[in-house]
């Protein structure tokens, strides 16, 4: 719908006499401009353009312009606008001309009215704009304020720094307003769908709020605004206030597994209901985030201020505290983890973004997609946030480079060392799986729900010689100091320094292999059933002590409750293969798994001749949701929805809640009470939804309950227009 400005009588005649000429009216052209710059999605009712690319208005005047007159312009941004800091501009309609400043150039006129294109240098700084205007004439005049307008980043435009050369990537990570974030463990990869929804009502307007609430404007509003040109700066402001670490930013994190006064991470399903709940709250942080959601709301932040984003998941991912490059676990005899002597650790996932832009800071070589992290994990620079960090940087172990390349390439390149801790105090390296960092990096593929691997964008095959090369290139520029080439010493629990090198040196392999094996799927509710098959690699007996543990975890790997404790003798004749069964019942961990539905299983085997090998397994338990759409999606049309669901449990639960939301399919969130369940009983539930917007759309469903975590899923659904 075309948004239209009309100005009162006695503000466009204010202080004019007889024969003064005025603009009277303005017509913003919002449809027509909003299709030119694929921003006809925004609500309005303001005008929503992007830089470096020409929009048209209508003015009506008074009367005809006389040949000596002139409108003249003036475009102003934040408080305080001067045209020294680039955050206002005052030119003229004149002839068409290409550069960094603003241009206006007459299209038609008719006899009261004029029809005029403007165009903004494609490195204007973003954000919303009072567009005034006065006329060049003998009679001196005074601005007249025609209205405000946003401008955004403009993906489309060659020269502009956040420029995509392919229409499928712009469609895909700038206009689509839903997603898929890939959760899980490496073996077990489960889809969820995320309501990005950055044409929602009132969500551009906060996402300039949240660049207005940064310390960075607050402390110096002048500056800030001037620098909103800029993606680099942009994307690490944001990445600062999607966190609440430091500042009254958009959510909380919280790792404890307990979410009083506030909203699990599991629950949610998109930003909007965030975001919204962050602006009525009057800035107050939402309560809980954890990394998947900080990068949900990120990707919805950038997408709508016109920044192609994409959301990342790693899976193994490396939480490097002491920025060594390697994450240094330390264990018992039964293979859990002393946590109060590990400081590194490793994640069975984390989620992060990706934004694509220039980096003029470093080079053209760094181009392209840049990792932006929200989730408050290290500071950097006194913040907490990370990046922009170039993904070609991190390829090549260009770790020195702005911003936070260290402790990305850590995140998926650190070596994994289980270092054994002894009740005298002393500690010995144990062979492990050292190459297991950063596994199946993955995202949303474009125009498809598929998953993509992108690991071969951050790092050369595993093991290979190159991988290697880079692996050392990173530690050496990590471990320089400016100017010298002193090696660092690096402190470790154990009482001593390490030098890099030592760290560098494999603990002996042990001439046993241990695996983990499901028997049965790992099905939520019911007991597991797995195996630990040992194999001799030599021609001669092997004795060997297994004591197994296994513990109930969150993603990030922190241990809740221990739930297996058990040791076996082991046999095993020359090159012999055993298996160990093992049987976790369900009563056994009913009580403690969390949200997350994840568990843990480890297995510290002595071998003969002290050789000694841990064998660990990360278990998500499964679960059941289908969703079918009965009938064609039409815009304005109400379709009947049908949602399947299975209690997962051998009891009868009641009071659970079917959750429905879908940007341009639902208004809000649909809350739907489910009849009571029987054990494992499969029961639908049916209702309705009228879309709104046509194209493909994401439907979330998520069946909460007070008996077991929740069960998500999403299904597509493609809305036809109305004939």
């Amino acid at each position: 719908m075309a948004a239209k400005s009309v100005l009162p009588v006695s503000w466009a005649f204010g202080g004019l006499g007889a024969g003064g000429i005025r603009v009277t009216k303005v017509d913003w052209l919002s449809r027509k401009n909003g299709a030119a710059h694929h921003t006809q999605e925004y609500p309005g009712p303001e005008l929503v353009v992007r830089r470096g690319q020409a929009f048209t208005l209508v003015l009506e005047l008074n009367r005809p312009l006389e040949e000596q007159e002139t409108i003249i312009f003036t475009m102003e941004t934040g408080p305080q606008a001067s045209e020294e800091h680039h955050t206002k501009a005052v030119f003229q309609i004149s002839e068409p001309e290409v550069g960094k400043t603003w241009t206006a150039v007459e299209e038609a006129q008719t006899e009261n009215s004029m029809t005029v294109s403007i165009t903004s240098p494609p490195s204007a700084v973003i954000g919303r704009y009072l567009m005034s205007t006065r006329v060049s004439s003998r009679r001196k005049q005074n601005d007249r304020k025609l209205g405000e307008f946003v401008l955004l980043f403009n993906p489309w435009c060659p020269e502009d720094d956040v420029f995509l050369d392919s229409e499928e990537e712009r469609q895909e990570y700038v206009l689509n307003d839903s997603g898929i974030i890939f959760r899980g463990v490496e073996k077990h990869i489960r889809a969820q769908g995320w309501n990005y929804g950055q044409f929602e009502e009132d969500i551009l307007n906060i996402c300039l709020s949240i660049l207005d609430r940064s310390p960075l404007h607050q402390n110096d509003p002048t500056t800030d605004v001037s620098r909103r040109h800029d993606p680099i700066y942009i994307s690490r402001a944001i990445s600062a206030m999607v966190n609440s670490n430091n500042d009254r930013g958009v959510v909380q994190g919280q790792w404890q597994g307990k979410y009083g006064g506030g909203t699990s991470p599991l629950h949610w399903s998109g930003s909007v209901a965030i975001l919204h709940k962050w602006f009525k709250g009057r800035f107050k942080p939402v309560k809980y985030g954890q990394c998947w959601v900080f990068a949900g709301v990120m990707c919805t932040v950038l997408r709508c201020l016109g920044i192609a984003t994409r959301v990342v998941s790693n899976f193994n991912s490396a939480h490097d505290t002491d920025r060594n490059l390697s994450v240094d676990k330390y264990v018992d005899s039964f293979g859990r983890t002393l946590e109060d002597l590990t400081e590194d650790s490793m994640w069975n996932f984390h989620v992060w973004n990706e934004s694509w832009f220039a980096r003029q800071d470093l080079g053209p070589s760094y181009n392209g997609w840049q990792v932006l992290d929200a989730t408050p994990q290290e500071e950097s620079e006194g913040v907490f946030r990370c990046g922009p960090a170039s993904v070609t940087a991190i390829r090549q172990g260009d770790v020195h480079l702005a911003h936070d390349g260290p402790f990305v390439f850590a995140e998926v390149n650190a070596d994994y060392i289980t270092w054994l801790w002894h009740k005298d105090g002393s500690w010995e390296r144990v062979y492990s799986d050292t190459k297991k960092i950063g596994r199946c990096i993955s995202t949303k593929a474009v125009g498809s729900d598929s998953r993509v691997d992108i690991t071969g964008l951050y790092k050369y095959p595993e093991g290979s010689r190159k991988e290697r090369q880079v692996y050392r290139k990173a530690v050496r520029k990590l471990f320089s100091v400016e100017a010298s080439r002193r090696r660092a010493r690096v402190h470790r629990v154990g009482g001593r320094g390490l030098w890099r090198e030592d760290l560098l040196e494999p603990a002996a392999r042990p001439n046993i292999t241990g695996k983990f094996k499901m028997l049965e799927p790992p099905m939520l509710g019911h007991d597991l059933s797995l195996a630990l098959r040992l194999t001799n690699l030599t021609s001669r007996p092997q004795r060997v002590r297994v004591n197994l543990s296994g513990a109930t975890i969150l993603y990030t790997r922190r241990s809740v409750a221990e739930i297996l404790h058990e040791s076996h003798a082991v046999r095993l004749g020359p090159e012999e293969e055993k298996e160990i069964p093992i049987t976790i019942s369900y009563s056994q961990y009913k009580e403690d798994l969390t949200e997350d539905k994840k568990i843990l299983l480890a297995a510290m085997c002595f071998v003969t001749k002290g050789e000694k090998l841990l064998v660990e397994k990360d278990i998500t338990l499964e679960d059941f949701i289908t969703i079918k759409v009965l009938g064609p999606a039409v815009v304005g049309v109400a379709v009947v929805v049908k949602v399947t669901v299975v209690n997962p449990l051998l009891e009868k639960v009641e009071d659970c809640v079917l959750m429905v939301e879908g940007s341009g399919l639902l208004q809000g969130q649909l809350s739907i009470d489910v009849p009571s369940l029987e054990p494992q009983e499969r029961a639908s539930v049916q209702f309705n939804i009228t879309p709104s917007k046509s194209g493909p759309r994401q439907l979330q469903v998520d069946l909460v309950s007070p008996h077991f975590p929740d069960i998500k899923g999403f299904v597509i659904i493609h809305v036809a227009t109305a004939k």
